[in-house]
């Protein structure tokens, strides 16, 4: 009773099928691959680059430690 056999899935497939149609699955997966692909682009862009520092204007602090000694 845990798991689910292949003609529980077969079923399930066919009433999917039966309410939304070939038609409307097809665009819900075109358009959920063009969101993910959107989102990597997006991913892409926001990364920074290691070697663009100096050109996003960012800046390096240089400072000295010092260690404390217990006495």
């Amino acid at each position: 009773m845990g798991s689910f056999s292949i003609w529980h899935w077969l079923i399930v497939l066919v009433v999917v099928l039966l309410i939304f149609g070939t038609k409307k699955l097809r665009n819900i997966g075109s358009d959920l691959g063009g969101a993910v692909k959107g989102f990597k682009e997006g991913m892409k862009e926001d990364a920074p680059k290691i070697g663009d520092k100096a050109e996003q204007g960012g800046h390096t602090i240089d400072a000295e430690v010092k260690d404390k000694q217990n006495s």
